[in-house]
């Protein structure tokens, strides 16, 4: 059988880590070319991780005949350009979150990708984990009753540790946002696999005033992105919602989670690249969190679900459609897009509701 050839464009730390060894990982794939902006810098990843051709022109890339596919781990500011040149080239996309910079983007690429009757798939990991797959199948079979509402949480101290480098994600020309945009995409899009479609939300963002050292340029920059993402949103069917994404607050034992809401008890999967892969069960009569058997590979404490995510791309591609019960198509990314941009726009025109602060009464002084 001739195995799927496919380009990687993007020569960054997650292109090394996921995109490239997941494919060189499948039997039906290999990594024929690896494309990025620096050659020195590209060539050293190459042969880090085993490829032999190296590009820095993606537009070269795209354009050529002996490749099958191309997957995109760039800046999301270049995803919609790179992704239109490999359409343009007839081959099948795999493209990192947030699909683009904005709902029109988002908008285009998901046009031209249907259009170009190749396979398009959007690049959120979380849908690859055994836990939220088992949640999401014993939320179909009714197993804690008719949800009514679902949360969704990352937090972390990761951008205010001491001497955090300031990269693309830091940059708003560079990635439109920050949290809302890197983790809220995923929250979003897990919503919307577990629960269905998004109809209605409402959020805000903060940004702390900070700077540091640009890892690009090697100069003092200040942080232009958000910290702190949250957002309270309706679901179909009237379930409600909120998410909360935040790189500047501590998390108490969780760092990230989703967690199903029914009428008869709690599911509640854990989020990560696999390394911690659970999913509990919560009950009113028995509200102690218990432990839901998974299969063994979901505590092999590896980033499982990185691989399984690149191997349902090779599979797509060689099978001509994507698996509609797991993988997520540009439509998934251009919907997640939508209700990020509306929590953009919400915190951006929100209104301040003002309290009467002259009423009489006597404050509290503490215990006698």
């Amino acid at each position: 059988m001739t195995k799927l050839r496919v380009g990687v464009i993007g020569a960054g730390a997650f292109a090394e880590c996921c995109h490239v060894p997941g494919l060189q990982s499948h039997p039906d794939a290999e990594v024929a070319v690896l494309c990025g902006r620096d050659w020195e810098r590209t060539m050293a990843a190459a042969k880090r991780v085993g490829v032999s051709d190296v590009s820095i022109d993606y537009e070269a890339v795209c354009a050529r005949a002996d490749l099958d596919a191309i997957t995109i781990a760039t800046p999301n500011v270049v995803h919609a350009r790179q992704a239109l040149a490999a359409f343009a080239g007839g081959k099948h996309v795999f493209c990192e979150k947030p699909l683009g910079m904005n709902t029109d983007e988002a908008t285009d690429m998901f046009r031209v990708a249907k259009e170009s009757r190749k396979i398009h798939q959007t690049a959120f990991t979380y849908r690859y984990l055994y836990g939220v797959q088992e949640l999401k199948r014993r939320l179909g079979n009714g197993d804690i009753g008719e949800p009514h509402y679902v949360v969704v949480h990352y937090d972390s101290w990761d951008g205010l540790r001491p001497g955090a480098p300031i990269g693309f994600r830091e940059q708003l020309d560079s990635a439109g946002a920050g949290m809302l945009y890197d983790v809220g995409s995923h929250l979003f899009d897990l919503v919307r696999f577990v629960v269905g479609p998004i109809e209605a939300v409402s959020g805000n963002t903060v940004l702390i005033p900070r700077a540091g050292i640009d890892v690009r340029t090697g100069e003092p920059a200040r942080v232009e992105t958000d910290d702190i993402a949250s957002a309270a949103f309706t679901c179909a069917g009237g379930i409600q919602g909120q998410m909360f994404a935040s790189r500047a607050t501590p998390n108490a034992g969780d760092k990230a989670y989703i967690e199903v809401v029914g009428r008869e008890g709690a599911l509640k999967a854990s989020l990560s690249r696999g390394s911690v892969d659970v999913l509990k069960i919560s009950r009113p009569l028995k509200p102690a969190w218990e432990v839901v058997p998974l299969p063994e590979q979901a505590s092999d404490g590896r980033p499982h679900c990185l691989f399984r995510m690149m191997h349902s791309f090779v599979d797509a591609c060689l099978r001509g459609s994507l698996d509609a019960e797991v993988d997520a198509s540009f439509q998934d990314g251009l919907a997640v897009q939508q209700v990020m941009d509306a929590v953009r726009q919400s915190s951006t025109e929100s209104t301040t509701i003002s309290l009467d602060t002259n009423l009489h009464f006597t404050p509290f002084r503490g215990m006698a």
